[in-house]
């Protein structure tokens, strides 16, 4: 193999090949890519350390395909990230070999060009299961199929054995031949259900605005109507702005990680190095405090930041059309504080922003009713928190914007 071959690099071919799939183009622009000769051929995980989803591919095998099969296999990648079959779905025994190849079966029922040596349905040993149907549907019968060809293979080991070395790996009629997944789902079961929250309350934006890129321009490319019609209803799940909250802090929180020699990975000892904490995320938050804003939902914002405050301390920041240096203080972790009000005036998103960006902070929420013009960008991670009245009602931002009731 040539190093032109080993420095393949998918992203530089990512956009040309998902022109003509908007959906997936928007979904392709939110996932990292990254090369690995640690996989075979392709997978999807969850990063350990940001909670973000990772696509991890094998360049030589990448590099290997045309155009038509390296699309089909970033298709099928982001389908396992849409469908959740990388953080949740796991049957009850948990990861299997049956599990896996009932995911792809699932998956590859909407994809073209897929290069050879996937599961297909209606095809090699699977011409018999129909297509379209769910990874839980295919599971049993994947399960009794994978029994059959065990009790056939016991039953014709020594021909088996003779059919391989006259023929090598290119013989698909025996035994367990033609039943391996695609790609490599190694990667998956090995999350905590923290990080699994995390990353999930992330797909659900990844979802959402790949969507409604794809609606404004009336285009899902390759999608089906009943998969876009899955996908919308799953964006209709009512989110749990408690859970976000907490998850924005503690995905803050778990991007202050350093490696170190001095701790001994527990995982992977001697061959990675240990993590420890530098430091806990420091987080802004800033409550708009204009006249718009009613006692009530002042009330609200003070009564889950107390709660906040038992896993997190973070700077509070009252604004309204300007920050007052003496009004900023830190909320300590643990600490209680009733509702006050401190400014009265009219609103600008500037000024928080301008505050949090000549500092050192890791994430920003700002609590407001959105009633001011769409303010200047921010240099760390930010997110809006509103109600349903006020949400969308003065800009748009392709940041996220939770609602509370």
């Amino acid at each position: 193999m040539t190093d032109q071959t080993n420095n393949f690099d998918l992203n530089m071919h990512v956009a040309r090949l998902l022109l003509s799939e908007p959906f997936f183009a928007a979904i392709s622009r939110r996932i990292n890519k990254r090369a690995s000769l640690g996989v075979p051929t392709a997978g999807v995980v969850v990063n350990q350390e940001t909670a973000q989803f990772e696509m991890l591919y094998n360049p030589n095998f990448m590099s290997s395909l045309t155009d038509p099969e390296r699309r089909a296999v970033l298709i099928h990648e982001f389908y396992h990230i849409i469908f959740k079959h990388v953080t949740d779905r796991l049957p009850e025994g948990g990861m299997t070999k049956a599990w896996n190849i009932a995911a792809d079966l699932a998956i590859n029922s909407h994809i073209k060009n897929l290069p050879q040596g996937g599961c297909i349905p209606k095809q090699g040993k699977f011409v018999n299961f129909p297509e379209g149907m769910s990874a839980e549907w295919y599971l049993p019968r994947v399960e009794e199929l994978m029994k059959q060809e065990q009790n056939r293979s016991q039953s014709g080991e020594n021909d088996k054995q003779g059919q391989e070395q006259g023929q090598g790996s290119e013989s698909p009629s025996q035994g367990d031949s033609g039943m391996n997944t695609l790609d490599d789902h190694s990667g998956w079961g090995n999350t905590t259900q923290e990080i699994k929250d995390i990353a999930n309350e992330r797909l659900k934006d990844i979802v959402k605005q790949a969507s409604d890129e794809a609606s404004r321009i009336n285009s899902w490319g390759s999608v089906s109507s009943d998969v876009k019609k899955e996908i919308i209803e799953s964006l209709k799940t009512k989110v749990d702005w408690r859970k976000v909250l907490r998850f924005f802090v503690k995905a803050s929180q778990r991007a202050n990680k350093s490696s170190t020699i001095r701790r001994i990975n527990r995982r992977y000892p001697y061959i990675h190095s240990g993590r420890k904490s530098e430091r806990v995320a420091n987080i802004a938050i800033s409550i708009d405090q204009s006249g718009s804003v009613d006692n009530e939902m002042l009330a609200m914002f003070f009564a889950e930041l107390n709660k906040l405050s038992e896993i997190a301390s973070f700077t509070v920041i009252p604004f309204d059309t300007e920050v007052d240096d003496s009004k900023v203080y830190q909320w300590r972790k643990g600490e209680n504080r009733k509702v006050e009000r401190v400014l009265h005036g009219g609103t600008c998103f500037d000024a928080p922003t301008e505050y949090v960006n000549k500092r050192d902070f890791d994430g920003h929420i700002v609590l407001t009713d959105m009633c001011a013009p769409k303010p200047k960008s921010s240099k760390c991670q930010r997110m809006w928190m509103t109600t349903q009245e006020y949400a969308g009602r003065y800009f748009e931002t392709k940041e996220r914007v939770v609602t509370v009731d």
